[in-house]
């Protein structure tokens, strides 16, 4: 089947093909996909199958225009023809006229009509059901092929004159009035399960036109059975819908029965597969096609490997990062303020009594070798995870809001926030080891005066006249800075004593391969809890 050629088209081409072909049942825009996903060439849109989806009667308690919406979303989900099945035609024909219209702008390649009456009946409920009249329904047939605005459009004339107990001769003199009046095909319907009429009737038929048959009730006879005798046609009526309930009805009642959704699971289809059908991937492409892309979510990642031997008995048997601080550990009080600033994907590297590192709603990674590594080597264990824009920060600090906010808002590739009243917060300056920082230009208190700083050496042991300030252990990567640091760090992981490397060495690496480092200034409100002396500054500072 030429694909290229309008649904229509192929619909026509499958009934003037001269092999038998087949239709499968479809009812709503995900069955549709799987028709097609299948194999099959067309569509048989199931007025019994629609109408059992909305929970009502096939007896047109489901209004044409509620039929029409479903079928554009047939339509729309499919590249293959849909012929429909139009009971009656929806009233007389003036109703059918418009509705042969508006399939057409919907893409639908062609309608089944009965020469039943209105409000039709199924066709299974009862005996004898009345036929509408031989030229009114000729009628009807000529006012939907007037009505079409193109001539591939299919209308099907279905007789009933043998599933109602007309006879053979009653069905035949339909059948030819009915290609008369323009009908592009015939289809034939039985209830009998021996097949026996069908075969009859297109014998007696001889392929004045096409043939379409519905092989519900005879499902025992072979369809090459039927493609001897001359069938065109093939629709397999209902499947999808009754396959649908069995299905149902047996996830319920065991989901229902065993109040847990884990023996189910593995026995229906995936979210997955629901997601690929309803082509998610494509609206995805779509978004980065027509969408102005913003920046991508800032994420945050802590380093807290550490014990915090400092503090005696409280880190015994939990790390520093979670000791508590008014009621709450350390690193709960870190990932709230990072939340606060809506960065809420938060990875920790954990080491020490990693099993008491346990917060929810956070990525952990373990670096189980924490005694004999440094600072870098817990941030190597993270570095799948290492892409921009991210905020790092130690696990041991605390500092106001407003100093996040001002680094989330700095510009620059690797921004680094530096205390410029670090001699303020300690009257005994070198009495632990600080991360000490020689800058581009000292801290100017003036509105403007610390623009483009960048950082010059980072030590522990820079000249007391020459410092400019200590970081405080919170910093923004971008994507490229992100980069940046991890080429650094993979470099120096690669050396001998690359894994007890430290955060100073990875910036001053840096720092030897020309990449610049913004500094954003702060003046205090913040401190590291390290020590006993801290904690109690922890909890005044709160």
């Amino acid at each position: 089947m030429n694909l290229h050629l309008s649904k229509a088209s192929q619909l026509r081409a499958m009934l003037a093909s001269g092999d038998l072909e087949f239709l499968m049942e479809a009812h709503n825009g995900i069955s549709s996909k799987i028709v097609e996903e299948t194999g099959f060439k067309g569509i048989w849109a199931s007025g019994l199958s629609m109408s059992a989806g909305l929970g009502v009667r096939d007896s047109n308690e489901a209004s044409w225009t509620q039929v029409l919406e479903m079928l554009e979303f047939m339509s729309d989900a499919t590249s293959i023809p849909i012929l429909v099945d139009g009971d009656t035609g929806y009233g007389n024909f003036n109703n059918l006229r418009r509705v042969v219209q508006k399939l057409c702008q919907r893409d639908i390649a062609g309608i089944c009509i009965e020469d039943k009456l209105f409000p039709k009946t199924n066709s299974f409920i009862g005996e004898g059901q009345p036929l509408a009249d031989i030229d009114e329904f000729c009628g009807k047939i000529k006012a939907g092929k007037d009505s079409q605005p193109h001539d591939n459009f299919c209308l099907i004339a279905r007789v009933e004159a043998l599933i109602s107990g007309w006879g053979m001769e009653e069905a035949l003199k339909r059948a030819e009035a009915y290609h008369a009046a323009g009908a592009d095909g015939i289809l034939i319907h039985s209830k009998k399960s021996d097949g026996a009429e069908i075969l009859t009737f297109l014998e007696e038929w001889g392929r004045r036109c096409p043939v379409i048959i519905v092989p519900t009730t005879y499902y025992d006879i072979p369809s090459d059975a039927f493609e001897k005798s001359g069938a065109s046609v093939v629709i397999w009526a209902n499947h999808n819908l009754r396959a649908g309930i069995s299905a149902m009805r047996d996830v319920s009642r065991r989901i229902y029965r065993e109040q847990s959704v884990k023996g189910a699971e593995g026995t229906i289809a995936s979210v997955k597969d629901i997601f690929e059908l309803a082509e998610n991937s494509e609206l995805a492409d779509a978004e980065k096609r027509y969408l102005p892309q913003g920046t991508p979510e800032t994420r945050a990642i802590i380093l807290a490997a550490s014990q915090g031997s400092k503090l005696g008995d409280l880190t015994k048997h939990i790390p520093k990062c979670m000791v508590d601080v008014r009621g709450q550990p350390l690193l709960r009080r870190l990932t709230s303020a990072l939340n606060q600033a809506e960065i809420r994907n938060i990875a920790v590297v954990r080491g020490y009594q990693k099993q008491s590192v346990n917060l929810a709603s956070i990525q952990y990674f373990d670096n189980d070798d924490y005694e004999q590594t440094g600072e870098l080597a817990s941030l190597n264990s993270a570095a799948g995870y290492l892409s921009g824009p991210i905020i790092f920060a130690y696990g041991d600090i605390l500092f106001r809001h407003h100093i996040l906010d001002q680094l989330v808002e700095a510009e620059g590739d690797i921004v680094l926030v530096i205390d410029a009243l670090w001699r303020e917060k300690d009257p005994a300056p070198r009495s632990r080891n600080r991360d000490l920082v020689i800058c581009s230009e000292p801290f100017n208190p003036g509105y403007l005066g610390n623009e483009n700083v960048c950082l010059t050496q980072m030590s522990p042991d820079v000249p007391e006249e020459q410092i400019h300030g200590e970081w405080i252990g919170l910093a923004k990567l971008s994507t490229t800075g992100a980069s940046q640091v991890k080429n650094a760090m993979t470099k120096i992981m690669a050396q001998d004593d690359g894994k007890k490397a430290s955060m100073i060495d990875l910036f001053e690496e840096l720092a030897r391969q020309d990449v610049p480092i913004r500094i954003e200034y702060v003046t205090g409100h913040w401190l590291d809890v390290d020590n006993s002396s801290d904690l109690a500054d922890a909890q005044k500072f709160l």
